[in-house]
């Protein structure tokens, strides 16, 4: 019996040998496969987001002041004009009657009341008569004012000094007192009005430096910087006005839509770290094949870095997106 064991002795050892390279081969296997990144060195950027128009810094939407037809356009978009200056001419041909017949009334008023005084002071016409045609006449006075004022309603006219930005509206629309006909203002400066969260706003300060994208521009970053803030939010939309007012050689043109960010914090040489390794506050590390955590002290956080300030060194490779369920103590492969 011990002569057949010590026969089978190296059939033995093989089969423990088999058993515990199966074993280690079934303990690394069955340890989850992560990867390791260095933290590297880099701008660290804090930002907040939103969206804008651009518009003239000095600019009015003029409308308007009664409805009517328009008859004929006097300004064109990129034409220069002057504070009063007419831009369009409703249909004033009603005015123009109006005025001529209380003209008319006028003058026959005025006749009568010429009369009636010449006749009162020969004693032919009582006082009460002359005074009841000197009213009368003041009355269609008056009325001409009144009406020559209506047709000066019926002229579109410039509030300001500037250039025609649009033009909308053509001869023989009618124009209702909602409907703006031109839009004149400044061709600089210019500015973007953006609606900022008001989680946000705490953090806008005026003459923060902004960063913008436009359509228009898509292979360009344009800089500005924020000029005003609206004291009041709207309390619907949870929003602030912001003011960014732009430098005079922008390519942006009025009217176009943008995105900005508002820099408000920004750290040139900063070491860096995926927002992916940061699980509540901690990263893991891998010694021995084991993991463990580390609690480093945080910054700025980016969409896809975060700034480490503490508690790890740039030579430290952590683990870059832990698996899912992956706790300190834990067997990994590194891939």
């Amino acid at each position: 019996m011990f002569k057949r064991l010590l026969r089978q002795a190296p059939l033995l050892l093989i089969v423990l040998g088999l058993a515990a390279a199966g074993g280690w081969w079934w303990w690394r296997m069955a340890a989850p496969e992560v990867e390791l990144v260095l933290p590297k060195r880099g701008p660290a950027v804090e930002a907040i987001y939103a969206t804008g128009t651009v518009e003239a810094e000095k600019w009015a939407r003029i409308a308007p002041v009664v409805p009517g037809r328009i008859a004929e356009i006097l300004a064109y978009e990129g034409d220069t004009v002057k504070e009063g200056q007419p831009l369009a001419r409703l249909d004033d041909r009603e005015a123009r009657a109006r005025i001529a017949e209380l003209e008319a009334k006028a003058a026959y008023w005025r006749e009568e009341m010429n009369r009636s005084t010449a006749l009162t002071e020969r004693g032919y016409r009582s006082t009460e008569a002359t005074q009841k045609a000197r009213s009368e006449y003041n009355q269609v006075n008056a009325a001409i004012n009144a009406a020559r004022q209506k047709r000066t309603d019926l002229l579109v006219t410039s509030p300001m000094d500037g250039m025609v930005l649009r033009r909308d509206g053509e001869i023989g629309e009618l124009a209702e007192l909602k409907d703006a006909l031109f839009w004149v203002g400044a061709p600089r400066p210019l500015r973007i009005t953006a609606e900022v969260d008001e989680e946000d706003i705490a953090r806008v300060k005026i003459g923060q430096k902004v960063l913008i994208k436009a359509d228009a521009f898509a292979d360009r970053v344009l800089e500005a910087k924020v000029d005003r803030i609206t004291p009041k939010g709207d309390p619907v939309n949870k929003t602030f006005r912001v003011r960014v007012v732009l430098p005079d050689d922008t390519p942006l043109l009025v009217g176009m839509t943008t995105e900005i960010n508002i820099i408000t914090a920004e750290h040139a040489d900063a070491l860096l770290i995926p927002v992916t390794a940061l699980k509540d506050g901690k990263v893991l590390v891998v010694e021995n094949g084991r993991t463990f955590a580390l609690e480093p002290q945080t910054g700025i956080r980016g969409r896809t870095m975060v700034e480490v300030t503490q508690g790890l060194g740039p030579e430290r490779p952590i683990l870059a997106s832990p698996p899912a369920g992956l706790r300190a103590g834990d067997r990994v492969r590194v891939k």
